[in-house]
């Protein structure tokens, strides 16, 4: 690109966005860990609905996947979920960046802008399962590996012999902007 400016765009992710999201997906993660549309709806539909898209002048560039949910019960992969209330923590599902906008902050910024609305709502801790080898980019937004019980250690493995439990404060509590 020639030094255009481009008009970058983080809102709601919405169901007119699910088709280039799942593309995103397919692109982005082996076959076990690819979920079908209905998962991806899903989260969409929960109360406690922290999905975002990051459009880039009108394309999806990029999508976060991430809502309230009990501590330590992270969903097995492709489940389509159903509300049962609870908001105990942000669990960070998915996050995925279309291979031509890897490197440019757009990821982080999704995770900004979920950890931001969740703390809007008083949500104090951040979980999520680190896939492929993402702990150290997960590491860098703030997460650390933590000790799983059998139980937890039974559902990370799930997601693939390279998965990582990670879990950070969120909020007031981890710093005085809530994101770093």
């Amino acid at each position: 690109m020639s030094g255009a400016a481009r008009s970058i765009e983080i809102r709601p992710l919405a169901a007119t966005d699910l088709a280039a999201a799942v593309a995103i997906q397919d692109a982005t993660y082996p076959a076990f860990l690819r979920e079908p549309a209905t998962a991806f709806a899903s989260r969409l539909a929960l109360g406690a609905s922290y999905c975002f898209a990051a459009h880039i002048d009108g394309v999806l560039a990029g999508y976060l996947l991430a809502h309230g949910w009990q501590r330590e019960a992270p969903p097995p992969v492709g489940a389509a979920l159903i509300d049962d209330g609870a908001r105990d923590v942000l669990f960070i599902h998915d996050l995925a960046v279309a291979s031509a906008e890897r490197g440019t902050g757009i990821g982080r910024a999704l995770v900004a802008q979920g950890i931001a609305a969740a703390t809007a709502d008083g949500i104090t801790a951040a979980e999520l399962i680190a896939v492929e080898g993402a702990s150290a980019f997960w590491a860098g937004m703030g997460f650390a590996q933590a000790p799983t019980s059998p139980a937890l250690a039974a559902k990370v493995a799930g997601y693939g012999p390279h998965a990582r439990w990670m879990t950070r404060a969120i909020g007031l509590a981890s710093h005085p902007d809530g994101l770093a």
